[in-house]
């Protein structure tokens, strides 16, 4: 049997002869990039040939590839068939995608827990009357099989698949059915609510969709909703479930369809959250969360069949709920530091995702430590008098200079509102003009000099001061109130940021990288950031962004079995501190609110 050997990773794969060399490689796990999947139109499965013969180079190869790839042996792997021993090249960058739209993936070995196998079901005679679950149990050299998969079994003879989750048979399908094996990544935060539908065979991501998260209508933040909960114990934890399954299903109805794709072939979900969307998801109650001493009802991670909530997939599909490390640490910021790879670097690392809460992780050279701030929904645009959520209309940064306010909006509408990035941007002109105070106050109109362009841009109300954003055909202005909203934001950021540093020993000057993380955060330049002082000056060359790493994480976990078993023990790595409880605690926070 011929063999390929990847001079990268060291492995040696043997393989049968007659399939593309890019079917070999992803049935090993070795993830080539293949947007196409196979078809030989996108360019993008380029490898090495180092050692060996293939076939001529095709016409279609000549059209994608450079005459000095060429040069070098590159080859298309989903154009060329091997039959003899092989010595390839994978190129680095393949390595790393962004292969869900809104997240930064590393390196890691695909081995999906979902698996299929083809096997030969007996048709019984008078001479041999074998009972259906005998065949299936004889051929898959199984001892027995759950009542359910029986339930729901079609009973047929000849060719059948088996599904299996591990070891574990999920369920029988009729004839060949292997090349079909679907997955669902899911991120849920407490704003929104994104899927992936992905293809198990090749990690390829086929599509996505993402909603508001419509637990919005029992308050914005998770507090709010835990308190929905416990004035509300008949119902609540019933009615929290149900929204976010409800959109999940609908996510995915729209998703199959766009790709023609069946629900049933659908096998695992993978669910990043943090613990209180995931005790919402499950259903479990999530009140012990919002009071003193804030212990979840579990953080350890849950594999479960996905009908047992709800989601509307096969019978046999099952859920798996990525572990989590406290009541504000969950599994989405576990996700993070995995993407991250916080366990593994030598450096030192602060991990940030900036959202509804603002969760940090430090890595002082793979030891781990986190916080949660309670940094409340101003940051995305929540709570604030012309908020908005990141949709086409929203202010998505702003300038003010003498001339006047340059606003700058999503898909260059009329502005209608201002989203996070727009209130941090405002905030940031706003300090940097003097038109805000330090403490955060306004500046008095009246104590302005007459040719100051700044008193144009403030309007007085009584003893209200507003900044006018934007006169007609409807105002929009930014209150004191607005101001103050972000800066006990801010003030909850810096201070965490802060006492993570000093809990971890780790002066500023010796902080090798600060990682922003979120949907939210992924929007915030530098300048924002550090410009508000929700990050201190000095880490302005130290930023690096990576997007959606709970999404991420979901569909690493969806990917791998390997992947599973090292976020189980990141969870346990992680030690957590609590704020409020630290010395010195309310002092920092206090010198942390002055811009």
């Amino acid at each position: 049997m011929p063999e390929i050997h990847i001079m990268n990773t060291g492995k040696t794969l043997k393989y049968n002869s007659g399939d593309s060399l890019l079917q070999v490689l992803l049935e090993n796990q070795v993830f080539v990039n293949n947007p196409c999947n196979g078809k030989g139109s996108c360019g993008k499965c380029k490898v090495r040939v180092l050692k060996g013969n293939l076939d001529e180079i095709t016409e279609s190869e000549h059209k994608s590839l450079k005459t000095e790839e060429i040069e070098k042996g590159i080859r298309l792997s989903c154009l060329v068939n091997p039959q003899e021993d092989l010595t390839l090249e994978l190129f680095q960058e393949e390595g790393n995608h962004d292969i869900l739209t809104t997240g930064h993936i590393p390196e890691f070995e695909f081995r999906p827990s979902i698996t299929k196998k083809i096997f030969y079901i007996e048709k019984p005679d008078l001479q041999n009357q074998i009972s259906f679950e005998d065949s299936i149990c004889k051929a898959l050299d199984i001892k027995h099989m759950d009542l359910e998969i029986l339930q729901s079994a079609e009973i047929f003879e000849g060719v059948a698949t088996g599904v299996f989750s591990g070891e574990n048979l999920i369920a029988i399908e009729k004839g060949d059915t292997s090349d079909k094996i679907h997955g669902v990544a899911v991120d849920i935060g407490t704003t929104t609510v994104v899927t992936s539908l992905v293809d198990m065979i090749s990690g390829k991501e086929l599509a996505s969709a993402s909603v508001i998260n419509p637990q919005k209508k029992f308050g914005l933040d998770v507090l709010t909703r835990i308190t929905y909960q416990i004035e509300n114990p008949e119902c609540a934890a019933k009615n929290l479930q149900d929204e976010i399954v409800s959109s999940i299903n609908d996510m995915i109805t729209g998703i199959c369809r766009e790709k023609n794709i069946e629900r049933n072939s659908i096998y695992e979900v993978s669910v990043a959250a943090n613990s209180t969307m995931m005790h919402f998801l499950l259903g479990i109650d999530a009140t012990p969360i919002g009071k003193s001493p804030y212990a979840p009802v579990f953080v350890k991670s849950k594999h479960i069949r996905a009908a047992d909530i709800g989601l509307d997939f096969g019978r046999g599909t099952r859920l798996y709920c990525l572990p989590a490390v406290s009541a504000y640490i969950g599994a989405d910021i576990v996700a993070g530091a995995y993407v991250c790879e916080l366990h593994t670097s030598k450096q030192n690392v602060l991990f940030v995702d900036i959202g509804t809460n603002g969760e940090m992780v430090l890595s002082k050279q793979g030891s781990l430590i986190s916080c949660s701030c309670a940094a409340g929904p101003a940051l995305e645009g929540m709570n604030i008098s012309c908020g908005m959520r990141a949709a086409e209309g929203a202010i998505e940064d702003v300038t003010i200079t003498e001339n006047g306010i340059d606003l700058k909006t999503i898909g260059n509408h009329e502005a209608a509102g201002i989203c996070g990035s727009g209130i941090l941007a405002v905030i940031r002109e706003l300090v940097r003009t003097g038109i805000v105070k330090r403490d955060g106050g306004f500046i008095k109109k009246e104590k302005l000099e007459e040719y100051d362009y700044r008193g144009s841009l403030i309007k007085t109300d009584g003893k209200k001061r507003e900044l006018i954003l934007k006169k007609a055909p409807e105002p929009l202005y930014i209150t004191q109130s607005d101001v103050r909203q972000v800066q006990l934001a801010k003030g909850a950021l810096l201070s965490g940021f802060y006492a993570l540093l000093k809990k971890g020993g780790i002066e500023m000057e010796i902080l090798d990288k600060v990682v922003i993380a979120g949907q939210f955060g992924s929007h915030l330049p530098a300048e924002s950031l550090t410009g508000t002082g929700i990050l201190p000056e000095g880490v302005s060359s130290k930023l690096t962004y990576v997007g959606n790493s709970s999404k991420t994480g979901a569909y690493m976990a969806l990917m791998s079995r390997f992947v599973k078993d090292e976020l189980e023990e990141l969870a346990q790595r992680i030690d957590y501190m609590e704020l409020g409880a630290s010395e010195g605690y309310e002092k920092l926070f206090t010198s942390c609110l002055r811009f």
